[in-house]
């Protein structure tokens, strides 16, 4: 459902004092505590925003205009309400270039990257990056999309397993675990699957399955 500029402006002014209700400063003091550096946060759970999310529904607008809000619950919410079917690659890559935090990328990830008509292209892509925050959302999304057992080609096999290997032995706890979720996810695809990340780790001498 498309609304004009205005009526839009409007509703997410609305979310935005609706926030209000869903403050938990002690979420949000845990968050600062960790380095986590929103320009606003609320502290809202995400159980909240689901919700949220539910009582909205899918709407384009709504979700561009609240990711351009530099507010955490903002962004998050506009993950959960993009119809994954009308958000065009362009708009991805931006809001990918314009994701700071972890929280916000693992969010995007499960909410909505791992939905998108061109979810893999878009995890090969990001899990090859140098950038961490990108190699993190490439792996998650894969991790799902593994678990949803759809199996890679040849391909996608060799330079999924070359860059998980990368990844578990490079220094970022985060990435790390990400891999190591998705790799786990691989190997569950089958006993051909599984074969082939024992071996992979094994000459690089790590035992995670």
């Amino acid at each position: 459902m498309r609304k004009d500029s205005k009526v839009v402006c409007e509703v997410v002014k609305e979310i935005k004092q609706s926030f209000r209700l869903m403050m938990d400063g002690a979420v949000a003091k845990s968050m600062r505590d960790k380095g986590l550096s929103y320009k606003l946060n609320w502290g809202a759970t995400l159980p909240r925003l689901r919700q949220k999310a539910d009582e909205i529904g899918y709407n384009y607008d709504l979700a561009i205009a609240l990711w351009k809000e530099d507010v955490r619950e903002c962004k998050i919410l506009a993950t959960m309400i993009m119809p994954p079917e009308e958000v065009l690659p362009e708009v991805i890559d931006i809001w990918m270039e314009q994701t700071t935090e972890q929280e916000i990328a693992e969010q995007a990830a499960f909410n909505l990257y791992q939905y998108l008509p061109y979810a893999p292209e878009k995890a090969y892509q990001w899990m090859a990056s140098d950038k961490e925050l990108y190699q993190l959302c490439g792996f998650h999304i894969l991790s799902r999309i593994f678990m949803a057992k759809r199996e890679p080609n040849e391909r996608g096999i060799n330079e999924f397993v070359d860059q998980a290997i990368a990844a578990l032995q490079g220094n970022n706890i985060s990435v790390r675990k990400a891999a190591q979720s998705s790799i786990q996810r691989f190997a569950e695809l089958g006993l051909v699957y599984d074969r082939l990340a024992k071996s992979a780790l094994k000459r690089v001498n790590l035992e995670i399955l």
